[in-house]
């Protein structure tokens, strides 16, 4: 009993109430100087050959009784275009570099099968490569990031395909006729390699700058296509990977990528995505906010060797990481989405919106099935998760004014000595002069009132809309598909040229200025 109660004292010490009812006052910034502007490509996404995420989530083939168009499903195919995705990295991911893009082109009936070795040892049949990613990419209207096979390929492999891609004419353009397209695909951003220090070669930084120099020089621009060329960055706190990329690659490079998970550990259970405690829910935020220095250190380190920020940082690889699912395939990474997800989403999309000056793209992991999802299918079913629902309140702020803010809210301690705040906000103005800003409450127990100062509009016209649910488990399943989504929001009024927003707890809420 006594061990009890001083777990109970331990826990209030380490996660403090927020005042009763909280506080809050956020100034905005509605004129900055700097004029920097939140690229579309904050709100990337990432589809690997893994589990279901190719496979049963955004492609079923053409002879499928679900409901496709051309082999696409048509439920995911409209939950993404009302996403408004801007640009999505195939084929990995690990799969990247172990992946032969001919075994992906021609009648498919004839192409090759290979095991997937890295997730699971499923059979990959081939039946989704080149032609399909691209023309996915053109349905929905997003830009296309291929990952080249740095780790198994060769240079005149990878010089092929971008070839074969993106050549009017040539051996690789008549190929490519040859198996229905004659018109070249435009293919922007090009990725040299995977994590080359672990499942794309085990590399040292060393070894893969030069052989990123030799594989990058074959990769050509044709036909008016402009590669943008993205070299295998660091995971998360190697802070030397960065170093050396920039000391021995440079100019040579338009991107350098990062990748960084919430994950509890790597060894053992990483914990479950919809069955945890208030400790575990505080020190998931505590390390998704860590993303902040992580990004702030490897851009001073860029910002060194390049002041004129003429090389731009991509967080390609980016979100939760919990156990699967039970009865799933463990190299699947099937897993389950709660408002949890949610709020990591919210705080992690906060932190980017700051740091646009060099951090051009991020790439939340993954669309479809696998790890922190946008859908979540099954058979003929699809739903949407409660990451989902932020990116789509979120998407405003895409090509939009970045309008800095200052958020006084109490900050919490999570269990590893980690900050968070209670309340975060983001804003930015688009193009017609509307004010969008979003708002979080990530306390479980507390509202807040929010006061924004919006430094002028005293008498703006708002709507708003709000997502939460009675639980922080809350997640949508095939049974219950709208556990949780967002509403109308109304709760706010107009006081002394101020607004004044009524949160509850455990809430993100999008509003609207005019």
């Amino acid at each position: 009993m006594k061990r009890a109660i001083l777990t109970a004292i331990m826990a209030l010490a380490l996660y403090p109430f927020a005042s009763a009812q909280m506080k809050v006052e956020v100034k905005i910034d509605t004129a900055p100087e700097n004029g920097q502007v939140i690229p579309k490509e904050i709100y990337g996404q990432f589809a690997e050959h893994l589990g279901s995420c190719i496979y049963g989530g955004l492609w079923v083939g053409p002879e499928s009784e679900i409901p496709n168009v051309d082999g696409y499903r048509c439920d995911v195919l409209q939950a993404l275009k009302e996403l408004k995705v801007p640009v999505m990295r195939w084929p990995g991911g690990c799969f990247a570099d172990e992946y032969h893009w001919r075994d992906g082109i021609g009648p498919r009936e004839d192409r090759p099968r290979m095991v997937n070795s890295n997730w699971g040892g499923t059979v990959e049949d081939n039946s989704f490569g080149t032609h399909e990613f691209l023309n996915l990419c053109e349905m929905i209207g997003c830009e296309p990031y291929i990952s080249g096979n740095v780790g198994s390929g060769t240079v005149e492999e990878l010089a092929k395909w971008v070839e074969y891609m993106t050549a009017a004419d040539g051996p690789m353009a008549r190929l490519r006729a040859e198996n229905g397209r004659k018109e070249p695909w435009k293919v922007k951003f090009l990725g040299v390699g995977n994590e080359s220090w672990g499942c794309g070669g085990n590399m040292v930084p060393e070894y893969y700058s030069h052989l990123y120099n030799r594989y990058q020089t074959y990769c050509r621009d044709y036909s008016g296509n402009r590669l943008y060329k993205v070299a295998s960055g660091a995971s998360d706190y190697d802070y030397n990977w960065t170093e050396v990329l920039m000391k021995n690659i440079g100019s040579r490079m338009h991107g350098v990528s990062l990748h960084y998970y919430t994950v509890k550990g790597w060894n053992g259970s990483k914990g479950s995505a919809t069955e945890f405690n208030e400790e575990e829910y505080y020190n998931t935020l505590g390390k998704a906010v860590e993303v902040e220095p992580v990004i702030v250190k490897h851009i001073a380190i860029m910002d060194k060797y390049d002041p004129e920020k003429k090389v731009d940082l991509l967080l390609d690889e980016w979100g939760t990481w919990f156990d699967v699912e039970p009865g799933t395939n463990p190299g699947h990474l099937y897993q389950q989405n709660s408002m949890r997800d949610a709020m990591v989403a919210a705080l992690s999309l906060n932190i980017f919106h700051k740091y646009t000056e060099r951090l051009k793209m991020t790439n939340i992991a993954q669309i479809a099935n696998v790890l922190q999802s946008m859908v979540l299918t099954r058979g003929d079913k699809m739903v949407l998760t409660p990451t989902y629902h932020v990116f789509r309140m979120y998407n405003v702020h895409q090509d939009a004014l970045y309008l800095p803010s200052a958020c006084d809210a109490e900050k919490f301690t999570d269990g590893n000595g980690r900050q968070c705040p209670y309340v975060d906000a983001t804003a930015s103005r688009n193009a017609e002069g509307a004010i969008h800003v979003t708002l979080t409450n990530v306390s479980l127990d507390e509202a807040a009132t929010v006061t924004i100062d919006l430094a002028g509009n005293a008498k703006p016209r708002i709507t708003g809309e709000i997502l939460t649910a009675e639980t922080i488990q809350a997640h949508n399943d095939f049974d219950r598909p709208d556990e949780v989504k967002p509403v109308e929001f109304k709760d706010f009024k107009v006081k002394d040229g101020k607004i004044v927003v009524k949160m509850p707890a455990k809430s993100i809420v999008g509003l609207y200025i005019l």
